[in-house]
């Protein structure tokens, strides 16, 4: 009989086993009979040794495997094999691969044989075995850590016949034992790899792969479900209160590093360990495992961006960039872990929430950056105190700061455009001691730039000018301090820092020389001498009122940062109240006989001191108004 022909009596034997048979009998029986040891032996003893052999084979399989039947009524219906005695288990595997060389011989030799039906019956009785066992240790999460047992630095022994063998004593990573947890780990994943080869070679591939499938899928998007991922619809995205919604990002930002370090990649290195011996397993078991959870997960950014933009929130923003910044610093791990081309489809799901969460931080940038150039409030502050646009934009920028990687990848070409309003003077770019200056901090510049020119514009509503430099002052000094206290100061350098400092310093010293020129000039000049006592009775009364005036109206003024009052109130004591008191002591005691001297001297020198102590409190309610502009970011700090 031809190799290629199937005997009758061989109905029972399915015919993928008989094709993967038959393709490879005669390598597997030159190998088996004729030995490179025992090539001078002759041929018909070694048959008649090799039929005693098969037969034992057969004989010694039936004892160990008919003993595992599933369908027996004995214990080991309900036992697990390789749970109960490892060294029968692999007696086991030892079995199997013996039965399937004998069958391989019986095929090519004797294919009328009963031996062969029987050999059959006992291979379907040990894949049943064998798919038992794969069911169970696929199923055991327990005992499957791949995260730690793919640190192991040696995957164990091969016994004689090539199969793997795992001892507890040969358990150690880089020198050092390891923990029960990771003990158990690599004897769960030993056992799958040993059984999935058995039965791929035996010709249940298909089923081992079904198997395998169905267990760590469902493994998987129970682990994803814990986590809070779940297959959401962009309708109900759209219909999430903020504080649902804020709780579902804070949730997914937890969840995806978990996924993508732990379970994504353990998942791989199972599925690598276990199907190490067909690439196209290896591939088809991952994909299918991971390719719905995965793109679950990773389409989660891009419906926040789009109901984020649909929604025109700019504090939205950072939700956006936490986001993005989640995904970008995960993208090696996911180039890593997804690299077959069936999983192509997962990255660029992470890619396309990539691009469209960059797009919408783009977008609200520039509405930023448009509702800035578009304020219109003429609504004057209090005491030319600290605007609420200032406040809430420098809480914006700087907040965007934070972010400084983020906008780094997404503000490539971020300088300000040829198309403002304002003029090439304005441009500023931060100087950077080692290199060009990077286009985040261009672009944060030209925001406070923006913003600075607001400022010019609003001062001009105060109908007092030294008021108007007082409110530049203070703005100018909140967007100084907020750039040093934050990240603000690394991106836009100390000299940005040190030459708005000496803005505020400008500000603040025109503001006094207009505030305070009128009281300083009631008092005569540096050389007294000509003056008679009625002039200095006339320059008492022209200091009194002018001082009085200053001190009424000042009062009222506010200068909110503690060191900026300070220094404006030393100042201003160090121009004026030396010149007072050499006039003071000079003229006191010339008038002392005048009627009414209370009334025509109103102020000692010590009493100077008390009144400029006052100033810049906002005490007063009188004069202006309170401004209520702003650009409406209310919460657009990140949580």
């Amino acid at each position: 009989m031809k190799m290629s022909e199937t005997p009758k009596n061989n109905k029972f034997i399915p015919r993928r086993l008989i094709s993967s048979l038959i393709s490879s009998s005669k390598t597997l029986y030159s190998s088996y009979l004729f030995p490179s040891s025992r090539s001078s032996v002759p041929s018909t003893p070694t048959v008649k040794f090799s039929q005693s052999m098969i037969e034992e084979n057969i004989e010694n399989a039936e004892s160990i495997i008919s003993k595992w039947d599933p369908n027996s009524s004995s214990k080991t219906k309900v036992t697990s094999l390789f749970h109960h005695n490892r060294k029968e288990a692999n007696e086991f595997l030892k079995s199997v691969k013996d039965l399937r060389r004998a069958m391989h011989f019986l095929i090519n030799e004797n294919s009328t044989s009963k031996k062969l039906i029987l050999a059959q019956n006992l291979m379907q009785i040990a894949m049943k075995r064998l798919e038992n066992e794969f069911y169970q240790l696929s199923k055991n999460c327990d005992h499957l850590d791949p995260e730690s047992v793919s640190r192991r630095s040696s995957g164990g022994s091969r016994n004689s016949d090539g199969e793997d063998e795992v001892r507890a004593d040969e358990f150690e990573i880089a020198g050092e034992s390891i923990t029960e947890v990771e003990k158990l780990s690599a004897v769960a994943m030993t056992d799958l790899k040993s059984i999935a080869e058995c039965m791929i070679s035996s010709g249940y591939g298909k089923e081992c792969v079904k198997i395998y499938n169905v267990i760590r899928k469902s493994v998987v998007d129970e682990e994803l479900s814990h986590l809070g991922i779940k297959n959401f619809r962009s309708s109900q995205i759209h219909k999430m209160n903020r504080e649902d919604l804020e709780h579902m990002i804070r949730k997914w930002m937890n969840a995806i590093k978990i996924a993508v370090r732990r379970l994504f990649s353990g998942e791989r290195v199972l599925c690598d360990h276990v199907f190490s011996a067909s690439e196209t397993s290896r591939e088809f078991c991952f994909s299918e495992i991971t390719k719905g959870g995965a793109i679950n997960l990773f389409r989660f950014p891009e419906l926040i961006a789009r109901r984020a933009i649909s929604k025109h929130s700019l504090d939205k923003i950072f939700q956006l960039m936490e986001l993005y910044d989640a995904i970008s610093v995960l993208w090696p791990d996911i180039e890593l872990i997804f690299e077959f081309e069936s999983t192509s489809a997962i990255k660029l799901q992470a890619l396309s929430s990539l691009l469209i969460l960059g797009d919408s931080i783009r977008t609200i940038l520039s509405e930023f950056e448009s509702t800035l150039q578009k304020d219109s409030s003429r609504t004057r502050v209090f005491g030319g105190g600290v605007n609420p646009l200032t406040h809430s934009a420098m809480t914006y920028i700087s907040s965007l700061a934070d972010f400084n990687g983020v906008l780094s990848n997404i503000i490539a070409d971020s300088s300000p455009s040829s198309t403002s309003p304002l003029p090439e003077s304005y441009f500023e770019s931060p100087p950077m001691e080692n290199g060009p200056t990077p286009a985040v901090s261009v672009y944060l510049a030209w925001l406070i730039l923006i913003l600075l020119c607001k400022l010019d514009s609003k001062a001009k509503l105060y109908k007092d000018a030294s008021l108007s430099y007082l409110f530049l002052a203070n703005n100018l000094q909140f967007i100084v301090e907020k750039v040093c206290t934050t990240n603000l100061k690394h991106l836009l350098g100390a000299d940005w820092v040190l030459k708005h400092t000496k803005k505020v310093k400008r500000y603040a010293s025109n503001y006094e020389s207009i505030a305070w020129t009128k009281v300083i000039s009631s008092l005569p000049g540096k050389d007294p001498t000509e003056i008679t006592p009625e002039m200095a009775k006339e320059c008492f009364r022209r200091f009194s009122a002018a001082f009085e005036e200053a001190y009424r109206k000042q009062t009222s003024w506010l200068v909110q940062d503690g060191n900026l009052r300070d220094e404006l109130k030393a100042s201003i004591a160090k121009k004026l109240v030396p010149v007072y008191q050499e006039f003071f002591d000079t003229y006191f005691m010339m008038l002392s006989g005048e009627k009414n001297m209370e009334l025509l001297v109103r102020f000692s020198p010590d009493d100077l001191g008390n009144y400029l102590s006052d100033l810049f409190l906002g005490t007063s309610t009188s004069g202006s108004s309170t401004s209520t502009s702003s650009l409406q970011l209310g919460g657009c700090l990140p949580r």
